[in-house]
Formats: C-alpha cells, structure tokens, sequence
C-alpha cells in the first residue's frame, strides 16, 4: 500500500470519498485509518512510527477543529503528510486550515484547501509525488 489515509473520526468519513476516487482511476493502493491526535495519541503515535515499515509513501491527514492530525503524524515520521482541513467547525474549516498551514519550522506539512476540494486536490498531489500520470 503507498498511501494512508488518517482521518480523526468516523464521521469524517464521507470527505474521503474524493481522495478515493482520484486513487482508484490512478490504480494508486491506499489504506484509511481512523485515528484522533487527541482522543488516541498513543495509537496515533505507533501509527505514524510504523508508516515506513508498511511501504507507506505519503499520508494524507484530513482533521477538522484544531486540526492537530496532520502536525501530529509528521512529527512522527519523515514521509510527506498532506493535511486536508475539513469544514466540520462552526467557522467551517478556517481554524482547521490555519491549524494545519501554521506547522512550526521543523513539522513541514503540505496543506490543501479546505473540504472536499481539499481532498480531491490531496489525492492528485500524490498522484504528482509519485510521479503518476
């Protein structure tokens, strides 16, 4: 599997869809984790530390709120993580977006748009690190 898919709760789900379908007409293999930053550090942590291991390329971290996620998991590991913010706040995902762009020096994180534009683009942005056409 090359990529990984990390959202932080089961109703995040329906903003995968996107990333999938752009994955699945590239023929590019994913796996998609449920796993919080807040709620299951400890998990989380193991997770991010064992994506080399598993062959795993890139992540792609879609977090909404705070947004800690995607941070989170590059702390952990050297492959690229693409965050996606989601608009699951009151404020829609500008507290996700700025969450995830405001990585400290250090924590690179590429950071997308905010919702399902965010997640299609993700997944097409793998589709480029991968140097799939």
């Amino acid at each position: 599997m090359e990529i990984s898919i990390v959202i932080g709760s089961k109703s995040d789900e329906k903003w995968v869809e996107p990333c999938k379908e752009v994955l699945d007409k590239a023929n590019i293999s994913y796996e998609i984790i449920i796993s919080s930053a807040h709620r299951e550090p400890e998990k989380t942590r193991k997770y991010a530390q064992s994506l080399k291991s598993k062959g795993v390329k890139v992540v792609i971290a879609m977090a909404g709120y705070a947004a800690a996620l995607p941070g989170f998991i590059a702390s952990y590991t050297d492959i690229p993580v693409i965050g996606v913010p989601l608009p699951t706040s009151p404020i829609k995902g500008i507290d996700s977006l700025l969450s995830i762009a405001e990585m400290p020096a250090g924590v690179p994180v590429a950071t997308m748009g905010i919702g399902e534009a965010g997640a299609k683009n993700a997944a097409l942005f793998v589709c480029k690190i991968l140097g799939v056409k």
